[in-house]
């Protein structure tokens, strides 16, 4: 990896995070993963109650680093069109031409997504896999970097459609909120209370840390993170391990897997690191697997949570040396 590249990895790490924290009081690890789903080319579900930031989490994002975003509340009455555009016919010129969606952004924030039906939320699945929209037959590459980051609220609530398979597979990590603490809550209210308004950011301090293409400059950097035979085997047996398991009915995919292994490159990375160790890999599981695993019937019924499966994942598939 490039000496000065690779030494600047956790201070732009750190500089990023400081700014998006100016804005953002007591979700440290929801930043921190966001960061390395960022510089690993991952798509983010943001998932929490109404009220806990998701949205001013990506808007601090995109203003840290410079790059255009747009943002898409999802509705049930949204059209896979009004995602990635269409054509319209221009009476001048008496011919069609393209307007593009707002789905041609850096940061892409799709705003409660699963309270759109299905076919809506699927407008997704080729951006987020191809990087590439096909409006009327015709390819259009999506700008360098593109990152999706959806909030949802949790599907009990009313008013919200599960997300499909195909869909959820496609995201890197899976993010959850928690309500803040006491004192991080308490330093939210003083912060609006001495004049932060969200919806100027930068009048609350915010600075832009990096660019898109230093963005872009660092994915390239990362395939050059040594990773051993003995930890790409441990990460396929976590993943088998996920199939396995009793209490699962449809455990993590080979892309799962790819995304693990991505994921843990880029923590090892911007800890400061040029090679994967087993503990990237731990830190990394509950993100990437906590939303491709399915529970069977029984397993619900008896209260059992995915969290409690990846416990048991982790202590019964060995540790490499």
């Amino acid at each position: 990896m490039s000496d000065t590249v690779f030494s600047a990895l956790p201070q732009a790490r750190e500089a990023i995070r400081a700014q998006i924290k100016k804005a953002i009081r007591g979700q440290d690890e929801a930043i921190d993963h966001l960061l390395i789903a960022l510089f690993s080319g991952g798509h983010i579900l943001l998932e929490g109650v109404p009220g806990l930031g998701k949205s001013l989490l990506a808007q601090a994002l995109g203003f840290a680093v410079k790059a255009d975003w747009k943002r898409i509340q999802f509705t049930p009455d949204l059209m896979p069109s009004d995602i990635v555009g269409t054509s319209v016919y221009d009476a001048d010129a008496k011919a069609f031409r393209v307007k593009k969606g707002p789905i041609f952004t850096n940061i892409l924030l799709a705003d409660e997504i699963n309270r759109a039906p299905a076919k809506t939320q699927s407008a997704l699945l080729e951006a987020m896999q191809e990087a590439k929209v096909n409006i009327d037959g015709k390819d259009y590459p999506l700008p360098e970097p593109f990152i999706v980051i959806a909030t949802q609220n949790p599907v009990e609530m009313e008013g919200t459609y599960p997300l499909p398979e195909a869909q959820i597979d496609r995201f890197m990590m899976k993010i959850l909120l928690p309500y803040p603490g006491h004192e991080a809550e308490k330093a939210v209210l003083r912060a609006y209370r001495d004049g932060f308004d969200a919806r100027r950011l930068e009048k609350a301090g915010l600075e832009i840390a990096a660019s898109p293409k230093e963005i872009a400059a660092v994915a390239q950097e990362l395939s050059r993170v040594g990773c051993d035979e003995e930890i790409l085997d441990y990460i396929v047996r976590l993943a088998e391990a996920s199939r396995k398991h009793r209490d699962i009915q449809l455990g993590a995919s080979p892309r799962a897997a790819v995304d693990l292994f991505k994921a843990s490159r880029a923590l090892a990375a911007l800890d400061g690191r040029d090679y994967v160790v087993p503990d990237d890999v731990r830190s990394m599981i509950r993100p990437v697997f906590r939303h491709r695993m399915a529970l069977n019937p029984e397993a619900e019924i008896e209260g059992r949570e995915g969290e409690a499966v990846i416990a048991d994942i982790l202590a019964a598939v060995e540790i490499p040396r």
